[in-house]
């Protein structure tokens, strides 16, 4: 998902060439070969911006695992649309919650009403975010509360919604999704890469409030992942040539590696894992 900030950046001036071919593994494309966490199936599973880029993976990988998943966005087209994909794979159909995030209110008005539903929470992935490219020049007061309002403060505000419902469970999960753009770091994101060293600090401070409820709180930091807006706006034959330059692994990421990262995190199978910082990037940093 792509939260939209007003006023809406222009686009950049040069249109990256047509994607075309690109080194992507067989293997990434049949997700059934992966592995199967008994503790995700009937679990209560909520991801913010699932209805494009990873986060749509998610939901499906989520949906594949016997999830009962919930997935807000603020697109409600594709959203639809995936959902009725999902359905007539035989898998539970997802549950979707239309949402503006950077509407605090909205959101938490969005998540009582999915408890009440559900009656509990099990996993949150704050995956929702915007990458609109901008420079330092560029930035407004306005446009810096827009763009931390779409990447960080609504992944603090949704944690807080779904901590009660958690506790009273005495367990929980929550995916943080930052990147490895402060790392690296990246250049005509300046407000995006501050949100995104942000999730960090947030992830780690969150864990230690909340590990006595038994509530684990991790981040995934990807690197750079071959999503269909990455191919529509950003992606040309340069940009993936200084890619596979700085990877170890000299292929793209694709969205369902990110998902598989996140699906571990969530289930049981990593109890004894919290407040880390988790990169996939094919060896980028």
């Amino acid at each position: 998902m792509i939260l939209s900030m007003k006023p809406e950046r222009q686009q950049p001036s040069q249109t990256p060439a047509k994607y075309a071919q690109c080194n992507v593994p067989k293997q990434t494309r049949t997700p059934t070969k992966y592995g199967v966490y008994p503790s995700l199936r009937s679990r209560v599973v909520i991801v913010t911006g699932g209805a494009s880029g990873i986060g749509e993976r998610m939901v499906e990988a989520f949906a594949e695992q016997g999830s009962r998943v919930v997935f807000l966005d603020i697109q409600s087209e594709p959203a639809e649309r995936l959902a009725r994909k999902i359905k007539k794979r035989h898998l539970e159909e997802p549950y979707f919650v239309q949402c503006d995030l950077t509407d605090t209110a909205a959101l938490r008005a969005s998540i009582e009403q999915i408890i009440s539903k559900f009656t509990t929470v099990d996993v949150l992935v704050n995956n929702a975010g915007n990458d609109a490219r901008h420079t330092v020049d560029e930035v407004t007061s306005e446009y810096w509360d827009q763009a931390i309002a779409a990447n960080l403060k609504h992944q603090f505000f949704a944690a807080q919604a779904v901590i009660p419902a958690m506790k009273r469970a005495r367990r929980g999960s929550i995916v943080n999704m930052s990147s490895i753009s402060w790392i690296i770091p990246s250049t005509r994101l300046p407000v995006y890469v501050t949100a995104k060293a942000g999730i960090v600090g947030m992830t780690r401070t969150l864990a230690h409030e909340l590990g006595a409820d038994n509530i684990r709180v991790n981040c995934v930091l990807p690197g750079a992942i071959l999503t269909e807006r990455q191919k529509q706006l950003w992606f040309t034959k340069e940009y993936e040539a200084e890619v596979l330059r700085n990877q170890a692994l000299k292929r793209m990421i694709v969205p369902e590696e990110v998902a598989r990262l996140v699906l571990f995190l969530a289930a049981d199978d990593s109890s004894a894992i919290t407040s880390q910082s988790c990169v996939i990037d094919a060896g980028w940093v």
